[in-house]
């Protein structure tokens, strides 16, 4: 299985409208599934033009995941031979590289439901559970959050048993080992480029 692009489709039906709801007192699970009716709502709204559903998916996926966490278990120990400049190249790049090519799936929506587990929460962290229903296969996915100012944002994402940070951290390791650090920037931003080229 191709745990990227896993990753990227299913995301689409894990995300939602968080601009109008308060979620101070809502669970990790309670947000994740506020998120999940908003985000098929505007999934199956036939009015919306696909430049206009894209930019509204592109703002909410920015603000219910923690790219800068991401970016910085993706690094790992190369997280802090960064400097700050580098720190947020890396992480606009980041994101935008995953946003983008999730982006790039999100019409392949075909109704697809989520089935939610036993989660687990300790402080400021969570784990919440899901199965992802499909009409010939069920797909275990888990999201692990923290809670900052009141949210429960995503930081990493782990699919079949398979974490997305730690898929991405070994690929990057090499390239940066091998290559540097300016190359692994360079191949970002050509597949940035050449995403953007298909829209």
């Amino acid at each position: 299985m191709d745990l990227k692009k896993t990753f990227i489709f299913y995301l689409v039906i894990l995300l939602g409208s968080i601009t109008s709801v308060s979620y101070a007192s809502s669970s990790p699970k309670d947000q994740m599934k506020t998120s999940v009716d908003a985000i098929m709502n505007i999934l199956k709204n036939k009015e919306l033009d696909q430049k206009t559903r894209r930019k509204k998916i592109r703002l909410i996926i920015k603000k219910r995941f923690d790219f800068w966490a991401m970016s910085q278990r993706t690094m790992a120990t190369n997280w802090k031979k960064l400097s700050s400049r580098e720190k947020k190249r890396f992480v606009n790049l980041f994101t935008r590289f995953l946003v983008n090519n999730y982006m790039e799936r999100i019409e392949a929506y075909t109704d697809e439901t989520i089935e939610y587990l036993k989660g687990k929460i300790k402080e400021n962290r969570a784990m919440v559970n899901t199965v992802i229903l499909t009409k010939s296969v069920e797909i275990p996915v888990m999201y692990k959050m923290r809670l900052k100012k009141g949210e429960w944002l995503v930081y990493d994402v782990v699919i079949e048993g398979i974490s997305l940070i730690k898929n991405y951290r070994s690929s990057y390791k090499e390239i940066v080992k091998k290559k540097g650090l300016g190359e692994l920037m360079t191949m970002l931003e050509k597949k940035i480029k050449d995403n953007q080229t298909k829209y």
